[in-house]
């Protein structure tokens, strides 16, 4: 895609979004197999144990290919789905965000083949979190594989990956655990489950809004956790977690970290024909 000011690019923009719309029609509306929805729901009694037990529904997209390509935050997630049927029917709308405008145009930039792509959609019980936020098992500002940066916020984990809430942010030492940055922002409010399903946003006052959302001792116990992770895939981890209303530290998802990784694959210099045109030449001052 071109920059957003050149005339060609509104023109493509206006193209993918309307290619994105009918594209997600098509997977919402076109009738489902019976053996399918019955699967579906029969998964998801099995999940609730046949009750209403409020569920995420995930979307975690892939592109065969394309291990430091990161689909992070650019389908559909859906949180505290309260029946079956609506599960079904909020499963369909993961399916169909991979047509979405942001998903359709990030692998246009990076020349994924629409022929391998894949969406997998993850429902989980949801938990009723009093914290939530994200770890990431290097640093996603300078790369430092030493320490761990943890993010988090009162409620549910939705309003960090969104940006609706500035988040509280701890930088760790990945071993000894000592807190080098304790960074505890104004926390306006926190989203929590809506009665009718979905969620809301509450305003919090001044004291809660400034009080750290986790304790020196859950900030270790989080530690131990991406360590954990991070040597059972064998490399940096971006995490979400979640501790519940009885302090519970829960684990959401684990995806590779891309940003840093991405960055030490990449080569150091364009490719030359001639592998000596990398070297100065020390007399003359050439290449």
């Amino acid at each position: 895609m071109r920059r957003m000011g050149h005339p060609e690019a509104a023109c493509n923009l206006a193209v993918v979004t309307a290619l994105s719309r009918g594209l997600r029609r098509r997977v919402v509306e076109e009738p489902l197999s019976a053996g399918v929805e019955q699967a579906m729901l029969a998964g998801h009694s099995e999940l609730c144990g046949g009750g209403s037990v409020p569920v995420a529904v995930r979307s975690s997209a892939t592109t065969e290919g394309a291990e430091g390509a990161s689909f992070a935050g650019l389908q559909d997630t859906l949180l505290w789905v309260l029946t079956a049927e609506e599960t079904v029917q909020r499963v369909r709308e993961c399916w169909g965000s991979l047509y979405s405008v942001e998903s359709m145009t990030y692998r246009l930039k990076h020349k994924l083949p629409e022929e391998g792509v894949a969406m997998a959609v993850v429902v989980q019980q949801m938990v009723d979190a009093r914290t939530a936020g994200v770890m990431f098992t290097r640093s996603p500002t300078s790369g430092d594989k030493s320490v761990i940066t943890i993010e988090g916020a009162w409620g549910l984990g939705s309003a960090v990956v969104s940006g609706e809430v500035t988040p509280d942010r701890w930088v760790m030492g990945k071993i000894t655990g000592e807190i080098s940055v304790r960074d505890i922002s104004h926390k306006h409010a926190k989203q929590v489950p809506a009665p009718e399903g979905g969620i809301m946003e509450v305003e919090l006052d001044k004291l809660d809004a400034e009080t750290p959302c986790l304790s020196d001792e859950e900030l270790q116990a989080l530690r131990e956790v991406g360590r954990r992770i991070e040597r059972h895939y064998g490399r940096p981890q971006d995490i979400e977690w979640a501790v519940d209303k009885q302090g519970n530290i829960l684990l959401l998802q684990s995806r590779p970290e891309t940003v840093w990784s991405a960055k030490e694959v990449a080569p150091v210099a364009e490719k030359k024909d001639n592998p000596l045109n990398h070297v100065m030449n020390i007399f003359g001052g050439r290449r």
